[in-house]
């Protein structure tokens, strides 16, 4: 069975613009590796926190059996240190797993966000994609409530864990890559601590920062929600420039006032 889950946050990552009145995303002037504007790829400065993490990755106890990712191409590109160097020597199983269930945020809107680039578009740009993995649990397609995003991330999580806990190998600790809401959520779900107002600041997110989740019970019945102890709440003491880009929950995430209907998850489409 699963016994530790370590969570990081992508690195310092370029921008991208919206405009809430039409829906239309804009890059910044760094230019987008899959040509998808909400799928910018690391600054400079996100590049050498890839590079300080994966020193810490590497020699992490327990070390790492699997590695999960998002699907946007700033998550891949911060484990790359990692994943080349636990693969090179055999290690973590070879293969990055594409999980849109911990993918990135979008508050819920009128008009449908860009959909995140597929393991065929993400292939050139990296090794040891598993191309046969599905993600069973991916956001609506216009966004979401953070009640909804807590959701999703509950049902992905409980997937994940099922998966591994019934792998044949037997793999005892799994790493994600994901974004500054999600990771919240997670660690939420995770223990159980779901705050009333989920605009509290609880658990940290802080760019390339560690959060590690330790099972309290050897129930796989339990699944993902109130089963792990937090260890770590996004730790950053390997990173020269220490914590960074810490974010939460402010109540104005959608860009509707309220949602008469919300999305119901068997509408959603799969990947």
């Amino acid at each position: 069975m699963i016994e530790v889950i370590y969570i990081v946050r992508h690195a310092f990552r370029a921008n991208w613009s919206v405009d809430p009145q039409t829906g239309t995303y804009t890059a910044s002037l760094i230019k987008t590796p899959t040509g998808i504007p909400t799928d910018p790829p690391l600054t400079s400065k996100g590049v050498e926190q890839a590079k300080e993490l994966a020193e810490h990755l590497c020699k992490l106890e327990p070390p790492i059996d699997r590695v999960y990712s998002s699907p946007f191409y700033r998550c891949l590109q911060t484990l790359k240190p990692t994943t080349d160097r636990l693969f090179r020597d055999g290690r973590a199983d070879g293969k990055i797993r594409i999980d849109r269930g911990i993918g990135e945020f979008f508050g819920r809107a009128s008009w449908e966000h860009p959909t995140p680039p597929t393991v065929q578009i993400l292939s050139p740009h990296f090794d040891y994609l598993d191309d046969e993995y599905v993600s069973v649990h991916v956001p609506a397609s216009k966004g979401e409530m953070i009640v909804e995003l807590h959701d999703r991330v509950r049902k992905a999580l409980d997937h994940i864990i099922t998966t591994l806990d019934n792998d044949s190998q037997q793999p005892k600790t799994v790493l994600l890559c994901s974004h500054a809401a999600t990771m919240i959520a997670a660690g939420r779900v995770l223990t159980g601590q779901i705050p009333e107002d989920l605009d509290e600041d609880d658990f940290q997110c802080f760019t390339a920062g560690l959060s590690k989740f330790v099972r309290r019970t050897a129930d796989p019945e339990k699944g993902a929600a109130c089963n792990w102890d937090c260890i770590l709440n996004s730790d950053t003491s390997y990173l020269s420039g220490g914590a960074e880009r810490g974010w939460h929950f402010n109540g104005e995430e959608s860009f509707v006032s309220f949602v008469e209907n919300p999305v119901d998850d068997k509408e959603t489409p799969k990947l």
